[in-house]
């Protein structure tokens, strides 16, 4: 019972313990912030009261503007300029006319091949010549029932006229007439149903030659005499004719900025391989997002060249804002506070010193090493653009060596 009652009090204890520690530590972490907070409190008013004592001692006491420390410079007249901003993607060279040869009549061996792989070929250019043993067959057999079928509704046809001329004579039943007459019809329908039979057969004969549906460069050939051409395998086509003439660069833009472009907006294309630079604009926005890619698909024609291939790495500048005679700086030189962003320029006061002014800016896009004004600054102000990172208001400065 003894040693029961002790492990139950050094529990106690020990839960005292914790409590008491977990309430300390908040405690502390308490005063730690609330004497920071006071901490940037007086530093604030520390900032003012030294700005207020100096430009009061600079209006007293002229000998001390001449000791104070004179910080060396650089500044750049602020300007306005047309400002554009593009979203960076990485796309590649397509062309409008792919074709993936296929057989028409389905898969079948290969007899002979007309085309190599890198040769030019027009529309309608005999490509393959596919096995057509069992049609040619076909065609003689269908051939054979149509002569047949012919010499049946000439013989046919002689008995008709016989029936119908004893008819005429008041020889013979109106039913051996009439027979006769169903018999020709029969047979003028098997003629034709024969003669459809043949033009089929020949139909299918003609597909046995596989032909090129446009032209352009055989890109790809992986089909050889005695293989089964089918057209697409799982490894890819076995043929696939480009044609140049007409290309175009395609590219899969991130869902995020589909409000931010529109078919016809400005492009600027690089490609890189041929150090080609080729102004366009888009003229294919998709209308649906790929689930996979979380992205859509926009493209970009570009104009024929030789040495621009399909599938070549190609990088667009999609234009998605502009805003003409804006106020633009280096980015580099914005900074910030708990206030916003500010800048530095250079001003100078009534006793014909240059000191430097903290100005809060309002800043629009960013875009390469530039950002957009859009309120604080305006245009002739002089910007502070090097030694600007430890100044302060009103500090001396100059942009002269002395």
């Amino acid at each position: 019972m003894k040693t029961l009652f002790i492990i139950t009090t050094a529990s106690v204890m020990l839960l005292s313990s914790c409590g008491s520690s977990k309430k300390d530590s908040a405690a502390d972490l308490n005063d730690k912030k609330a004497t920071l907070e006071k901490l940037k409190n007086d530093k604030e008013k520390t900032d003012e009261q030294i700005k207020k004592l100096q430009e009061e001692l600079m209006k007293l006491d002229t000998n001390a503007a001449s000791t104070s420390k004179v910080k060396l410079v650089s500044t750049t007249p602020v300007s306005t300029q047309n400002f554009k901003h593009y979203i960076d993607l990485q796309g590649k060279v397509d062309a409008d006319n792919i074709s993936y040869i296929s057989p028409r009549m389905g898969p079948a061996q290969v007899k002979a091949v007309y085309v190599t792989e890198g040769q030019a070929v027009k529309k309608g250019q005999l490509l393959l010549k596919l096995d057509d043993a069992i049609i040619r067959q076909q065609i003689v057999a269908a051939q054979k029932q149509m002569e047949v079928t012919k010499t049946q509704l000439s013989f046919a046809k002689t008995i008709y006229q016989r029936q119908k001329n004893l008819w005429d004579q008041g020889i013979g039943t109106e039913v051996q007439l009439l027979q006769a007459k169903s018999n020709v019809e029969q047979l003028e329908n098997g003629l034709n149903a024969a003669e459809e039979n043949v033009k089929t057969a020949k139909e299918q004969l003609s597909t046995t030659n596989v032909y090129s549906d446009v032209n352009g460069i055989a890109d790809i050939v992986a089909v050889r005499v005695g293989e089964i051409f089918q057209g697409m395998t799982l490894t890819g086509p076995q043929i696939k004719i480009v044609n140049t003439s007409s290309l175009k660069v395609v590219t899969s833009v991130p869902e995020n900025y589909l409000t931010r472009m529109r078919k016809g907006s400005a492009v600027e294309i690089f490609i890189p391989d041929a150090n080609k630079k080729i102004n366009s604009s888009l003229s294919l926005i998709s209308q649906s997002i790929d689930p996979s890619q979380r992205g859509f698909i926009a493209e970009a024609k570009i104009p024929y060249d030789p040495v621009l291939k399909p599938n070549q790495i190609a990088v667009m500048k999609i234009l998605d804002y502009s805003a003409p005679n804006a106020v633009v700086i280096p980015v580099n030189v914005v900074q910030s506070d708990e206030i916003g962003k500010y800048v530095y320029v250079l001003t100078k006061s009534s006793n014909g010193k240059t000191t430097a002014h903290k100005v809060i800016v309002t800043i629009g896009e960013v875009y390469g090493e530039n950002v957009e004004i859009k309120g604080g600054l305006k245009a002739g102000e002089q910007l502070v653009t090097d030694g600007f990172q430890s100044l302060y208001e009103g500090q001396l400065i100059s942009t002269e060596v002395k």
